[in-house]
């Protein structure tokens, strides 16, 4: 079960065990890229006897989150300088949930650049980064 809201209303949610999928965009990240990844995760054997959700019909819901790209090596303060800005990355989480979607999942997204709160229940837990 996970839900996102932006100003206490619900825009995007799992009804379900699925996947919450953080995405997160540096300079360097291409269209392809975000088909590249889309594909692996959708593929990806993590859910309940090894399958993936293409196997299991799994949704997923799709969050950006720049602060990924958090550095944090110097000081008390993180840096962002890594994370794409928001011209660059919008469309390429767009093109992330495009791709799974036209792979056959179901798809939900948060809100681009929005104060979200995110509410999930992290069964296992399970947390991977999968960097491309």
């Amino acid at each position: 079960m996970a839900r996102v809201e932006v100003d206490g209303a619900a825009v995007g949610g799992l009804p379900g065990p699925g996947l919450v999928v953080l995405v997160g965009v540096t300079h360097s990240d291409t269209a392809a890229v975000a088909a590249a990844l889309a594909r692996k995760i959708y593929h990806l054997r993590i859910l309940r006897d090894e399958k993936s959700c293409a196997d299991t019909g799994a949704p997923l819901l799709v969050i950006s989150q720049f602060t990924l790209y958090a550095d944090t090596r110097k000081g008390r303060r993180p840096t962002w300088q890594a994370a794409a800005p928001g011209p660059v990355a919008e469309p390429l989480v767009t093109a992330f949930a495009e791709a799974l979607r036209e792979l056959g999942a179901t798809v939900r997204t948060g809100v681009f650049g929005a104060d979200m709160q995110v509410m999930l229940v992290n069964d296992g837990p399970v947390t991977l980064i999968l960097d491309a």
